[in-house]
């Protein structure tokens, strides 16, 4: 429809690509990219297991292994070394998600991919308007996959967005987003060679409505995330055990999530403590991100997928501490009583 239409032509203004695809969801969108990467069955693809599911459900959808890297302790994205390590003649895509709210480290895993003739994916679900060496994230590997689910920053309630500058994997994408069939004559694709499997992930004439509104609003809705992440930045560096979002060279931040790695050991205290005491002053916080996939039975049936497969993971995923609610602009006001309230559980740790 026209709507869907001109949600997709100011995404490509907007991200400077080439190609964008509105699909229903950013999970719709992933599984898309797998296929139009011919991913099937004995090929693998390498995930981080530090995810959320549908970034390596995406390859097991059409047959493929996900193969699990570990993660960089300091951003939380893949790390080169690792993803090396895992390259076998039966790898054909390595799908880059960008946590939390910045880029992966995409000169070496680009680099990394062509070497070997992989196709990179991105999983931009958290990461609109992150920058990469001044270019927009979600446009850097082959294929990008952005999230409007009512959870980020800007959303329709459901929906995805997916971008490419190649114009055969844009045919691909949109085929499989129509069932396989091109039924668009007014763009040429009235009638395809190519027989693919599709699936119904069209995005709606109202989704499509309300995500051009609020794709206008990107910037203004960034901003204050970035100013009250700052804030915390400057209030809860110096709290014994916790350690503030890094930020990776060449990256900006637009903060999803603020996520903070918390010692026990050297804040004297235990995580669970942390958050009942938090609670208590009404800042509500979550233990941990997702459990490492390898660790989920949807993967661990695999004999690869071993307890400690990812040690970094492993201890992410018992250090971590996460607040989203905190970083939404209509609580730009409260930011300092938060911090308020982390200083007051340090202030009286002893009668925890």
């Amino acid at each position: 429809g026209p709507e869907v239409r001109r949600l997709e032509a100011a995404w490509c203004e907007r991200f400077q690509v080439k190609h964008a695809i509105a699909m229903n969801s950013a999970t719709s969108g992933l599984m898309a990219a797998a296929a139009a990467c011919n991913l099937g069955p004995g090929d693998e693809m390498i995930v981080p297991p530090f995810t959320m599911i549908a970034s390596a459900t995406a390859a097991k959808l059409w047959g493929a292994c996900a193969v699990f890297a570990d993660v960089r302790e300091d951003t939380f994205t893949l790390d080169p070394e690792c993803v090396a390590q895992c390259i076998t003649s039966r790898t054909k895509a390595i799908m880059a998600v960008n946590l939390f709210g910045q880029a992966a480290d995409f000169d070496a895993l680009l680099a990394l991919a062509r070497s070997h003739g992989l196709m990179v994916i991105e999983d931009n679900a958290q990461a609109p308007g992150a920058h990469y060496r001044g270019r927009p994230v979600g446009t850097l590997g082959d294929i990008g996959v952005f999230s409007l689910n009512c959870h980020k920053t800007i959303q329709c309630g459901e929906g995805g967005v997916v971008c490419t500058n190649d114009d055969k994997l844009a045919e691909k994408l949109q085929l499989i987003r129509n069932h396989g069939e091109a039924v668009v004559r007014e763009i040429g694709y009235a009638d395809h060679p190519e027989k693919l499997i599709g699936f119904n992930f069209r995005m709606g004439e109202l989704e499509a409505a309300i995500a051009i509104e609020q794709l206008g609003k990107l910037e203004a809705l960034t901003a204050p995330r970035q100013r009250i992440a700052a804030l915390y930045d400057e209030r809860l560096a110096s709290l014994p055990g916790l350690t503030v979002p890094s930020v990776g060279e060449g990256r900006d931040h637009v903060y999803y999530t603020y996520a903070l790695k918390f010692d026990a050991a050297e804040a004297g205290f235990s995580r669970t403590q942390l958050v009942a005491a938090l609670a208590a002053e009404g800042v509500a916080c979550f233990e941990g991100y997702c459990r490492p996939l390898y660790r989920e039975p949807l993967f661990s049936a695999d004999s690869r997928n071993r307890p400690g497969l990812c040690p970094i993971v492993e201890s992410l995923y018992d250090e971590t501490l996460l607040f989203h609610a905190w970083l939404h602009p209509e609580i730009e006001p409260f930011a300092a009583g938060i911090a308020d309230a982390f200083e007051k559980v340090w202030e009286f740790s002893a009668s925890l």
